[in-house]
């Protein structure tokens, strides 16, 4: 072997050698660390991805996620001017850079530059260093080429945007523009900008709301930097030097804060949560509920709901009048709180009294003085109107009628269909329902009374509410027939409006508990239902507050601040009846609630038998099918799906001819009337 190939052996072991050596150095390090163990602040965001709160973690840390997205363009192109020009080049370490930095320590026998890429920089953020040592530096330097092998450059960007440090409990760039200026990192100036790419190389020292001076000089060689780059323009430099830099940090985003607090505690393993609340929509009423709660008075709370019609998705949720207001309890969230909801229930009176055929919009109905064993409803004015239609009394909110109607239907129907629409109602204890119910005297939710009142104007269909964005769709349950709940919402868009509200724009139904300790307002269009509560969390008395007067202002303010032109109530369904009270018929002309316990047994549908299926006969035009009733008071009246049929009168047995397939609701009404219901199938 001659000498030169000696040589060259030597060298090529040599090198052998120290690959291996450093291949088992780079082993004894360990697996590479990727950033999955760092534990992350919980975020909140709407349906749109917009911040509502996030949460520190455990250390006192602001830590959110973050990712290339997130940021503004323009932050990144200052970042790679100033940081790491050839970042998207490297494969973790840059050699000119490294080279760069070396020359500068032995021309000036000190450390000028590290030559750390954002790389290198998100290695020692993943193994914090104690020390500057050269050791250090090789472990960052085969750290990076780690993490350039394992991550591609958008996720190495990611973890740079996530755990930079920023001063304080500040890590990333969303915790930092949140702090400094109010809003997401995704639109910044360029000062703004500047100074975020500045605050990571010296956190502390150069925090803007404890050391402006050193902030802003920083800023300014980052800009010049970009501006030597050829990344920014001159003029825009110059103005961004103009610029003041903040002085001190802002409180962060707190929207929705009980709805958030609930999420987080279901979801404790995930670290985004995604809600169907609006943003914009919910800050507007946080604020129109703390101005309305501070107007009222001490103690009070105000608490509203949105509801999306189409969709039963939550929109909004102002769970208090100030979340941070100890006196007026406002972590206490007062739409999942049982109150008393006063005459707000009375829709639901009607709209049975009109599924059972029992009455018309248009139908008479005394309101006089009457008594039900040792009851005796009266009116919130203390009067009495005399006789009034159907429509007056509920939009009058009169106590007598409605009692009259629930004393027909029945309490335990109401209490049932309410329950088995998805409502959670709870009476006194050891108590049955009874007909002080009607008029508030059993305990429910704004929640639960927002859902009934969207389930109207969805058409009788109920939904449980919906506030996870991206959950399955509930099942719907049946609150009311279509005909049934469009004549409520018929009826409640003529109700008298506040003073200075638009009138027929909304159907709503205001209601007061007793003693004052609840005002509540619930009303919808064809695009939403709001629900308003008024009170104090404590339950205590508020002389003064009434459903008209205090909570249906909020009601329509909170309409108007949706930023939506009211839309119109959906059409009336097929079986609607529009006519006058002398063109009903006979029976639907008056309600008179004195004629029970006549000697006659009230009218029975005998066939077809309730929940029966049948079958449909005769090819394309289905032969007709008999009705048989018994008892009852003749002449009875007959209609099919609420829409009346002739032929009725004195005879028990009658003929119908059903549309096709599907549900049919037949209902007679003798001339008392009493009446009887069944629903069948045709199939």
């Amino acid at each position: 072997m001659t000498r030169t190939k000696l040589i060259l052996a030597s060298l090529a072991g040599a090198v052998i050698l120290a690959a291996a050596a450093c291949a088992g150095w780079a082993y004894s390090l360990g697996p590479t660390p990727l950033g999955k163990n760092i534990e992350l602040s919980h975020v909140v965001l709407d349906r749109n991805g917009r911040l509502l709160r996030a949460y520190a973690t455990k250390d006192g840390y602001w830590r959110l996620p973050a990712t290339v997205e997130d940021v503004d363009p323009r932050f990144l192109k200052v970042l790679f001017a100033y940081e790491d020009k050839r970042f998207y080049a490297h494969h973790g370490v840059d050699p000119v850079a490294m080279a760069r930095a070396a020359w500068q320590l032995v021309s000036t026998g000190h450390i000028v530059s590290g030559g750390s890429t954002l790389t290198m920089q998100v290695a020692r953020l993943l193994e914090p260093r104690q020390h500057r040592t050269f050791a250090a530096k090789f472990r960052q330097m085969t750290r990076a080429l780690e993490l350039e092998h394992a991550l591609t450059k958008d996720q190495i960007l990611a973890l740079y945007l996530t755990l930079a440090p920023y001063g304080g409990n500040l890590e990333g760039i969303r915790a930092a523009s949140l702090a400094y200026f109010g809003k997401e990192p995704r639109r910044l100036s360029l000062s703004e900008a500047a100074l975020l790419v500045a605050l990571p190389q010296s956190p502390e020292t150069r925090r803007p709301d404890r050391h402006p001076a050193v902030a802003r000089a920083a800023r300014d060689r980052v800009l010049d930097r970009a501006e030597l780059a050829h990344v920014v323009p001159r003029d825009e430099v110059a103005r961004a030097k103009t610029q003041p830099v903040p002085t001190a940090r802002r409180e962060m985003p707190v929207f929705a804060p009980h709805s958030a607090d609930h999420i987080v505690a279901i979801e404790p393993e995930q670290r985004i949560h995604r809600l169907t609340i609006d943003q914009p929509l919910q800050e507007r009423l946080q604020v129109l509920a703390k101005e309305r709660a501070a107007a009222i008075g001490p103690n009070i709370s105000v608490a509203i709901l949105v509801v999306d019609n189409e969709t039963n998705e939550v929109r909004a949720r102002v769970a208090s009048a100030d979340y941070f207001d100890t006196r007026r309890a406002g972590q206490v969230d007062m739409t999942t709180a049982l109150r008393s909801p006063g005459s707000t229930l009375k829709p639901f009176i009607y709209g049975l009294g009109f599924e059972d055929g029992l009455i018309h919009p248009e139908t008479l109905i005394d309101d006089r003085p009457q008594r039900y064993g040792g009851y005796q409803p009266e009116n919130f004015d203390l009067t009495f109107q005399g006789t009034v239609t159907v429509r007056r009394a509920l939009q009058l909110s009169l106590n007598v009628p409605a009692i009259a109607i629930l004393n027909k239907v029945g309490v335990n129907r109401l209490s049932a269909r309410l329950t088995q629409a998805g409502a959670a109602l709870v009476l006194p204890k050891e108590e049955a329902p009874g007909l002080a119910m009607g008029l508030g005297g059993v305990g429910i939710t704004l929640s639960d009374l927002t859902m009934l009142y969207a389930g109207l104007a969805r058409g009788g269909e109920a939904e449980p509410l919906n506030e996870r964005l991206g959950a399955p769709a509930a099942q719907p349950h049946r609150l009311l027939d279509p005909v049934a709940a469009w004549y409520v919402g018929n009826v409640l868009i003529g109700a008298p409006p506040p003073e200075n509200a638009p009138h027929g724009r909304i159907a709503f139904k205001t209601g007061t508990s007793y003693g004052y300790r609840d005002a509540w307002a619930v009303g919808f269009d064809g695009r939403m239902t709001i629900g308003v509560w008024v009170g104090r969390p404590d339950g205590a008395p508020v002389p003064g507050i009434v459903g008209r007067a205090t909570a249906a202002p909020i009601l329509f303010d909170a309409f108007a601040r949706s930023g939506e032109t009211p839309m119109a109530l959906p059409p009336a369904p097929k079986g609607a009846i529009f006519a006058t009270t002398a063109k009903l018929p006979p029976p639907l002309q008056r309600f008179d609630a004195t004629r029970f316990g006549a000697a006659a047994p009230p009218p029975r549908i005998m066939f077809p038998p309730n929940g029966v299926r049948l079958e449909l006969s005769g090819g394309k035009t289905p032969d007709p099918l008999a009705l048989k009733v018994a008892g009852g008071v003749l002449p009875l009246s007959v209609m099919v799906n609420g829409v009346p049929i002739p032929s009725a009168g004195s005879r028990r047995t009658v003929f119908f001819q059903p549309d096709g397939p599907g549900f049919v609701r037949l209902t007679v009404m003798d001339a008392r009337g009493a009446a009887d219901s069944v629903v069948i199938r045709m199939q």
